[in-house]
């Protein structure tokens, strides 16, 4: 298991050079590194909410604006998610078609688009409330986390788009194969920061 070409980043990249994964090595090191700066402006927006969440002005409280319900069906969403991506990935490194990979991407694209319509609904339910950002520091803090969550997600449905344009065009390359990589490690990274927003927002807030 020492040889270089057993030593890979979960996908087969294949080539003639002498390391053919080395590429790859590199390329989802570097990425990794955009996921740490990433969740790094996300704990910084979670600290802020941990501050503010008492602060409602006499306004909407977490417990009276929040869907437990809907939150629940929503992390089903993207945890459900998260299986298929994971799947599309094995897909690309055990199967040379292209098929079974856009069946799976397929999948994930359209459970990211049910939480976002999901998510877009229980907003809009929140301001026929009331509940602005602008009310109370609670709300400012609350659509300053939740929603760029949200965006993230949006970008990576966005991603999944422009990756089967690639795949289409060029195949199961080498730089194809990596931006997979990279797209399924983003998409996971999504669904850790959402099992922390529902540990911490909608859980919290109906305990509290």
């Amino acid at each position: 298991m020492t040889q270089p070409s057993l030593r890979h980043a979960g996908i087969n990249l294949g080539g003639t050079q002498e390391d053919p994964n080395a590429d790859a090595e590199s390329g989802i090191f570097g990425f990794w590194m955009f996921l740490m700066s990433d969740a790094v402006i996300f704990a910084l927006l979670f600290a802020i909410y941990g501050t503010a969440v008492a602060a409602t002005a006499g306004g909407p409280t977490p417990r009276s604006e929040f869907k437990l319900d809907s939150a629940l069906i929503e992390t089903l969403l993207l945890l459900t998610s998260s299986l298929t991506v994971g799947m599309g990935v094995l897909a690309m490194k055990y199967d040379a078609t292209r098929r079974p990979v856009f069946a799976w991407m397929g999948v994930t694209l359209a459970l990211g688009i049910a939480f976002l319509f999901m998510e877009w609904h229980d907003f809009s339910t929140m301001f026929s409330h009331g509940a602005y950002p602008t009310r109370s520091a609670f709300l400012s803090s609350f659509f300053a986390l939740v929603p760029l969550h949200g965006l993230h997600v949006l970008a990576g449905c966005i991603w999944m788009l422009v990756m089967g344009a690639q795949v289409l065009a060029y195949g199961f390359d080498t730089r194809v194969k990596i931006n997979i990589l990279r797209l399924s490690l983003f998409w996971h990274f999504l669904d850790v920061i959402w099992i922390a927003i529902l540990t911490v927002v909608y859980l919290q807030g109906h305990v509290s």
